[in-house]
Order: structure tokens, then C-alpha cells, then sequence
């Protein structure tokens, strides 16, 4: 818009209206003047709007062609993606890492020619040292028992499985491609917050039923935790374990209201709420307020599912509070059997740009400052952690174990597997590809039986790049990985062992008030089982 002149400013909307006029005259003679009438007669009208209305400054001096800048604008995300971003642009997937799970679920091939594209010399740069007695790994069927010495019916969950995504946030058609592809591959999919729906469980897949401040699925009337209604649903047979979210990467710390319109039925069914009323999910929970009362929560979980395996899921934040939690376990001698770190980098449908950015700690952080809190406490063999945020490469899921992780979910490389493109409309209802959208029409887009075999496959493919790079670094299983197995490269010249980047330290050294020289003790000193609040 800057390049027009101010003398040029109108020359399209004169001239549209000029043949707006001279079609209209030229009904006199031929009819077919109706044509050119058609086409420049609405857009002249239009740009007598632009010049009245009192919104859009740009439209008030650019009639009609100011349009275009809000043409490219909506389109702005695509011609980025197709047209500018490079193999290695993360917004925030690269086309690289989409395509490799594109590859993955469909089956086909997936190695490249000359070389890798990174850029091995600077920073950031990371990569898995190997033996020159590599293993060969006929099983890629890796799993790890969760259950911790309360837990009466642990469960074999696989190292990879499906992070937390709502029904509501996604289509009917995800969800249940989702769960029958979990079904096929043997893993879980992780119902979300907004409750177990009936595409969860037609397909029936493993369940891990995620338990927000909202209590969908178990609340009562005014939004409070329902033990009865809870427990008919937590003993399902379909549901292995319960985790309670405490936080969320993408916007840890913020709740959300539903509104009323945007309320179907299917969903007011899946989360318990009626029709024509906001819905409400707090920022923290109505059922504990303190770390003591949580820890009692968890025991009441256990208690009325049945002895399952009961969680929480959190992305740090104030790390004297985990402590405090840490703190209650001791106090109590309750437990939870596992720990979800969720990385800020964690995805959601929609968040404030704020919390998306710049609110919550990364997982890389969070998940070595969970692992080495718990083996400070001496927890650390009873607790299972699991990491979400990013993990789309078997290089993801390794590193993560690395640096403590039991096992991986993810989120939205199971969206690229079921037909994400990342378009980036998730909170438009306009999804192109159905995964995220209520629109009947646009929902049918996406094909319930071709998408769960792709999920499953990806899965698959995934797991077995992990068996090549566990034996590749000389070790039979992926939980063997530990940090010394990787390098960083600091600085473009210098390079760190994991060991030194991410060290795991002495379990038992907060019991015992060891320094450790990264502050874990100061904050452990100020943390209290009783109490989130800080004590100054």
C-alpha cells in the first residue's frame, strides 16, 4: 500500500465505478452488458462502503484494492509454509519433521541422499554418540510398567504413546482414528481434559483419562469432583490409568470457558455439563489446595478406580512448589505412580500469544529438575516419569530418556499421522484437514479407517528407528540411554557431554542436605508439605 500514490489511491475504485456506470448504460443496447455489470457494479459498491466505513483506515484510502491486504494476510501462514519456509523453519514444526512423519505413517520410504542439512557447527547442535559394537534389536515393542508399591493393577504402557488432546478440540474423526490406531498398536491415547467421549471408546484403544480442574466426566453441578461419578468411570476396563493435570505446557497456569454456543450435545455428554451454559475450567483445582491435600487426593483416586495407576501432569513452573509436592510425598508416604512433564513447547488449540511464548519452562529443564528432585527425595525408583512436547523423532524420544523419561508421549506428530498440515486454524473450526473442526462437512474430510492404520504405522516406524539408534549407541534397550550418551555443542567451537549439560545427581542428596551447586537445596529448604505459598 505504500508504493500508491496519494494522486492513485482511487484510480481503482473510479474506475470500476466508471464501468460500473457505462455497463449500466450500455443495457440500453444489449443485454449483455448485465456481464460486465455484474462484476464491476458489487465492487463498486463496495468500495463506496470503504470510503463511508468507519473501521479499517487502510480501506477508507485504498477502496477496493485495499482488500488484497487482507487477502494475503489470511493466506499468509500457507504461502510461508509452500512457498518461503526452508526444510528446517520451525513454525513451529519444520517441513522436515512433518515429513518425516507423513513418511512414517504412510509407509514409504524415508531415507535421504547427500548428507544431513543441519548445521553440525553451531550451536544448539545435538547428536547421539555410537559404539563400534552395535546392537541388533529384534523386539521394537518397548515397554515400561507403571504402578508404584500402592498401585494394585499397573499397567504395561508402551514407550510412545498419545498426549493429551480434548475431544471438542478435536473431531469426532480424530478421536476415533486416534484410538483405533492405539488399539492396532498397542499404546494409549490420552483422553485430554474434556473427558472419555464415545469415540474414545468405540475404537477401544488403551485409555489414559486426564483429570483437569473442570472434573469433566465426574463433576457435579456446580463443577466440583463427583467420587461416585468418578468411579464409574475410572473402573472401566478401558481406562489403565488416571492423570491429573496440574498445568499444561502451551498455557500453564490458565483456565478457559467453553461458551455455551460452541456446546454440542456429544460434548455435553462426554464432559457432563448441560446444554446452554458456559462451561468452565478454572486455573487450579476446587479438590486440593494444598501439596498434603493433593497427595490425599491421589490416594482417593487410587482408592476409587480400583487401585490404577494415578498421576499428575504439570509444566513447571515455581520450582519450590514441585518440591512442596515432593515434600507432601515424603510426609505422607503417598505417592503419586507417575509424573507427565509437559514442555512449555507442548501444544494446545488456542492460547494467549503471552502464555504460548513466554509462560512455563521448557521440557528440556523441567523434566532433568523433576528427575533429579525425585532422586534428591529417594522417589525416584517409585515414580515413573513421562515427557510431552515435541517429541516426534525417535532422536526426541531418546534424548528424552536420556535426560530421565520413562517414556514419550506426543500430540501433534499423532495430528500429522492422522492429516494435520499444519495450517494453524485449530481455533477457527475451519481445519482444512477435519482433525480440528465441529463442522460436519469438514470432519468428513478426514477417513476414520485409512488414518487409524496411519497412526498405528507411525507409531510403529517410529519405535523401530528407536530400536536402530539404541543399538546403534551399543545398548538393548532405550531405557539404557542415559546423558553421557549425547553431545551438545554449546558454543560454534565447543562441545559438552550430556553428563556435563544435563548431569543426573546423587540420589538421596537432599535428604542427606548435600549442596549440590545448582540450587536444588536453598529452594528445598524453603519448600513446605503444607503449604504452595512461599514462605517469605
Amino acid at each position: 500500500m505504500r508504493g500508491i500514490s496519494s494522486g492513485r489511491r482511487y484510480t481503482v475504485f473510479i474506475g470500476v465505478t466508471v464501468a460500473a456506470l457505462l455497463s449500466l448504460a450500455g443495457l440500453l443496447a444489449t443485454p449483455w452488458a448485465l456481464v460486465p455489470l455484474a462484476i464491476f457494479g458489487p465492487m463498486a459498491l463496495l468500495g463506496l462502503w470503504d470510503v463511508v466505513q468507519p473501521k479499517h483506515a487502510i480501506l477508507r484510502n485504498y477502496p477496493v484494492i485495499g482488500h488484497m491486504r487482507f487477502l494475503f494476510e489470511g493466506i499468509r501462514p500457507e504461502i510461508r509454509q509452500y512457498l518461503i519456509e526452508s526444510d528446517q523453519d520451525e513454525e513451529p514444526f519444520s517441513r522436515e519433521q512433518r515429513s518425516l512423519v507423513y513418511q512414517r505413517a504412510k509407509g514409504v520410504e524415508g531415507n535421504r541422499p547427500f548428507g544431513t542439512r543441519e548445521r553440525v557447527y553451531d550451536a544448539g547442535y545435538s547428536w547421539l554418540t555410537h559404539s563400534v559394537r552395535a546392537v541388533h534389536i529384534d523386539d521394537h515393542d518397548f515397554r515400561v510398567t507403571v504402578g508404584g508399591p500402592d498401585c494394585k493393577q499397573p499397567y504395561a504402557a508402551s514407550i510412545y504413546n498419545i498426549s493429551a488432546m480434548s475431544f471438542g478440540s478435536l473431531s469426532p474423526n480424530a478421536v476415533s482414528a486416534l484410538n483405533r490406531g492405539a488399539k492396532l498398536g498397542g499404546f494409549a491415547q490420552d483422553t485430554g481434559e474434556g473427558g472419555i467421549s464415545r469415540y474414545h471408546r468405540e475404537g477401544g484403544g488403551d485409555l489414559i483419562w486426564e483429570l483437569g480442574s473442570g472434573y469433566f466426566g465426574c463433576r457435579n453441578q456446580v463443577g466440583e469432583f463427583d467420587p461416585g461419578k468418578f468411579a464409574d468411570q475410572a473402573t472401566d476396563p478401558q481406562v489403565k490409568m488416571v492423570e491429573i493435570k496440574v498445568s499444561q505446557g502451551a498455557k500453564p497456569g490458565h483456565g478457559g470457558v467453553l461458551p455455551a454456543a460452541k456446546i454440542t450435545p456429544e460434548i455435553a455428554e462426554a464432559r457432563g455439563i448441560p446444554m446452554g451454559r458456559d462451561c468452565i475450567s478454572p486455573p487450579s483445582h476446587s479438590a486440593f489446595s494444598t501439596p498434603i491435600e493433593m497427595m490425599e487426593f491421589i490416594a482417593q483416586l487410587r482408592l476409587l478406580s480400583g487401585g490404577k495407576p494415578i498421576g499428575f501432569k504439570l509444566c513447571i513452573g515455581h520450582r519450590r512448589e514441585f518440591m512442596c509436592m515432593v515434600k507432601a510425598m515424603l510426609e505422607t508416604g503417598i505417592a503419586p505412580d507417575f509424573i507427565i512433564v509437559d514442555g512449555k513447547e507442548g501444544g494446545t488449540g488456542a492460547a494467549p500469544v503471552e502464555f504460548a511464548n513466554h509462560v512455563g519452562m521448557p521440557l528440556t529443564e523441567g523434566l532433568t529438575f523433576v528427575h533429579n528432585t525425585l532422586r534428591g527425595a529417594g522417589l525416584r525408583d517409585q515414580v515413573r516419569i513421562g515427557a510431552a512436547g515435541k517429541l516426534v523423532s525417535a532422536f526426541d524420544i531418546a534424548r528424552a530418556l536420556a535426560l530421565g523419561a520413562d517414556w514419550a508421549n506426543c500430540g501433534r506428530g499423532f495430528m500429522f499421522a492422522v492429516g494435520c498440515i499444519q495450517a494453524q486454524a485449530c481455533h477457527t473450526n475451519r481445519c482444512p484437514t477435519g482433525v480440528t473442526t465441529n463442522d460436519p462437512l469438514r470432519q468428513r474430510a478426514l477417513h476414520v479407517g485409512d488414518k487409524s492404520i496411519r497412526v498405528a504405522r507411525y507409531h510403529e516406524n517410529t519405535l523401530r528407528a528407536l530400536a536402530e539408534i539404541t543399538g546403534a549407541a551399543g545398548l538393548a534397550h532405550p531405557s539404557a540411554f542415559l546423558p553421557r550418551h549425547f553431545m551438545t555443542r554449546e558454543k560454534d567451537a565447543e562441545m559438552m557431554t550430556g553428563d556435563e549439560t544435563w548431569p543426573y545427581l546423587p540420589e538421596g542428596f537432599l535428604l542427606r542436605e548435600e549442596d549440590d551447586g545448582c540450587g536444588y537445596l536453598g529452594r528445598w529448604h524453603r519448600a513446605r508439605a503444607d503449604s504452595f505459598a512461599p514462605p517469605d
